[in-house]
């Protein structure tokens, strides 16, 4: 077997075809090369294999009919080291070789065998001189020289490597595919040209081949020679005539380079030949669209939806395609929508489809239907984030608040480690003043945000202050809102309820008064904030400050004025002695709603219960 017992480990090539049709043409590219794939190069009768591990003896290439006692000391010697390199042991391996070399430094196979120890072990500096002494030994042998020369490229020596490949190609016609190679080191080099001499030279021996002329159209469109690349589009073209993709592919070179009439007439030709080409149809749409023929366009594109045998997610892909290109057109939106549609009739069952479809429904306003849509797309297949953030997103803003509750119950169970979802949750509970449940996850939420955004972390701890007053545990809920307003001092919301569950509590009531005259100072025309700094007020018995800043809320907006106001009017009138317009202003409140359990009581008895 050759003497190769490291794992390839390539170079990034120009272009990565190379790899896919010669699996021989990395040699030249890569440090050291798998057996089997130096087995698969073709061997040139002039040059030698690799010198075989049953035939070290000084060199020797023939086997010999009779091993001498030395050589198969010497034999068994370089067996044991091999086996080194088979274990992956290439450390071990190299001191065995060291030995070997200082004893019989005119021995190729043991110095190629020592360099490429060198190469798996990460010592490509150390491992050339070895190398080269295998090549100097044996000139004959092929794989010597490859070794010397990916030593060079690795290292950057370009020219020293192109002079080894080209000696290799001087040797005849057999050796003609290490010319891809060679081409692949002149681009390194910078030497485009040399590169389009050679790869011309592989394919006069060899034949046309798609992936080289692939390379040569590179190199042509970086020299700014667009006809040439063409030219070699053709070349394939009329290779395979009846192929219509190598009329799309070249097309799509034409349209890149603004050959458009050329690009047109290419795929209609495409199209001939296969109607149903998907690539061909979209690219035709896309100019149609572009000349602005948008009959034609959505023609094209409705072909392209028609064929049954498309895969929906293709199909879906395509759409997206479209919508990213067509513009802010309103009828190409319709359009769009309308493929959409006609997608999710055809594959109801496809998760892409619906999320297409619920995109285009949001771009376009229809919130209900997008969210339903990717309601559809959560229930086909749950396991993407982004669908849930979507359909909970769209359940705030149409304000249906159980949705919200179903939908990150079921989103939970896919990703339990989501923070929003558990804030979401938390605010739905919190809503439905399920204040246990908005407390569990509200906290669950803040565990798993905590290094997240700091606004967020303040509504959340805003929140969990709302819910904990709710099931009466004020020592957290008090903890709540001191780190709410520790982040953010001048929160209109924590500083409202913060203010007003304490005024109620009657406790740390100079602390609700600090809150609460903030809160007036920042929104003198708020009528709900002026409410509660009248009601802290109240409760401190400042009645005629709480009336100041009642009558305050009344005036900012009389005609939408709440119940509660009202009410905590005719309070604090009562406290004044003006019972009469106290009874007055109760009356009122009972009428606008949303006032106290208490004020009928209040109406009937005409005096406070407190």
């Amino acid at each position: 077997m050759p003497l190769i017992f490291t794992s390839c480990s390539p170079l990034t090539l120009p272009f990565a075809g190379v790899r896919k049709l010669w699996p021989s043409l990395l040699v030249g590219l890569c440090l050291s090369l798998p057996a089997t794939t130096l087995a698969q190069r073709k061997t040139v009768p002039a040059l030698s294999q690799p010198t075989p591990v049953t035939a070290i003896d000084n060199g020797a290439i023939a086997q010999p009919a009779v091993k001498s006692d030395k050589a198969v000391a010497e034999e068994t010697e370089f067996t044991d080291a091999y086996r080194f390199l088979l274990v992956d042991e290439p450390t071990k391996a190299i001191t065995a070789l060291e030995k070997m070399v200082a004893k019989n430094p005119a021995n190729a196979a043991t110095q190629y065998a020592l360099a490429s120890a060198m190469i798996k072990a990460g010592k490509t500096t150390e491992a050339l001189p070895y190398a080269q002494k295998a090549y100097q030994l044996d000139k004959n042998n092929a794989y010597y020289l490859l070794q010397v020369a990916e030593l060079y490229v690795k290292q950057k020596r370009y020219p020293e490597a192109e002079e080894l490949y080209e000696s290799l190609l001087a040797k005849g016609s057999e050796t003609i595919e290490y010319g891809v190679e060679l081409a692949a080191i002149y681009l390194f080099d910078d030497k485009p040209d040399k590169a389009l001499a050679t790869y011309d030279r592989v394919e006069k021996a060899m034949g046309l081949n798609e992936e080289i002329t692939h390379q040569k159209q590179r190199i042509y469109l970086k020299q700014n020679k667009v006809d040439k690349a063409i030219e070699e589009a053709e070349k394939l073209i009329a290779s395979e005539p009846a192929d219509p993709e190598f009329l799309v592919e070249g097309a799509e070179l034409l349209m890149a380079n603004d050959r458009v009439p050329l690009a047109t007439t290419w795929l209609e030709r495409a199209l001939k030949l296969s109607p149903d080409n998907p690539q061909a149809n979209m690219m035709l749409a896309d100019i149609y669209r572009k000349q602005g023929n948008l009959d034609k366009s959505n023609q094209a594109i409705q072909k392209v939806f028609a064929n049954p045998n498309l895969e929906a997610g293709l199909k879906a892909r395509i759409l997206s395609s479209y919508v990213g290109t067509s513009g802010d057109s309103p009828a190409a939106k319709q359009d769009a929508l309308k493929m959409a549609q006609e997608l999710t009739r055809q594959s109801p069952n496809d998760a892409k489809a619906q999320v297409m479809l619920a995109d285009l429904l949001m771009q376009q306003g229809q919130k209900a239907e997008a969210r339903d849509a990717y309601v559809r797309a959560a229930r086909l297949d749950p396991s993407t984030y982004e669908v849930w953030g979507a359909i909970v997103q769209l359940d705030g803003e149409l304000a249906q608040v159980d949705s919200i509750l179903v939908h990150t119950e079921k989103a939970l169970e896919v990703f339990p480690n989501q923070g929003l979802l558990w804030y979401s949750n938390g605010s739905a509970n919190l809503y439905k003043r399920r204040y246990q449940e908005a407390v569990d996850a509200l906290e669950e939420s803040r565990k798993l945000l905590a290094g997240s955004n700091g606004k967020l972390l303040v509504e959340i701890n805003g929140e969990l202050g709302d819910a904990y007053n709710g099931i009466r545990d004020y020592v957290h809920s008090d903890e709540a809102y001191e780190a709410a307003l520790k982040a953010d001092p001048i929160n209109d919301r924590v500083l409202n309820n913060y203010s007003y569950f304490l005024s109620l509590r009657k406790e740390n009531l100079p602390r609700a008064k600090t809150m609460s005259t903030k809160l007036a100072e920042l929104h003198p025309t708020n009528a709900t904030y002026l409410d509660t700094h009248a009601w802290v007020l109240y409760v401190m018995k400042d009645y005629a400050g709480a009336k100041k800043f009642l009558e305050k809320a009344i005036q900012s907006d009389p005609e939408h004025v709440s119940g509660t106001i009202l009410e905590h009017y005719g309070d604090v009138l009562f406290q004044l002695g003006d019972k009469a317009k106290a009874l007055e202003q109760w009356k009122l409140a009972r009428q606008k709603g949303e006032a106290s359990d208490r004020l009928d009581q209040k109406i009937a008895g005409g005096k406070l219960y407190e």
